[in-house]
């Protein structure tokens, strides 16, 4: 999956940038946070994983 669509579907359910980290992005909603790698394509497991637990279709 593109790094890009990840990031949108997750802007979609809430999540706003927060930071840049040493090799990820923070996004955060509320009091909630995830790390996204700083790749242009991304493992569809791990994007898979990252939508599942915020149960994002």
């Amino acid at each position: 999956m593109k790094r890009k669509d990840l990031i949108h579907k997750l802007e979609s359910a809430g999540f706003e940038f927060y930071n840049h980290g040493g090799t990820h992005d923070t996004s955060k909603r509320g009091a909630e946070t995830d790390q996204i790698i700083r790749h242009n394509e991304i493992n569809e497991i791990t994007a898979k994983k990252i939508l599942k637990k915020w149960k994002i279709r």
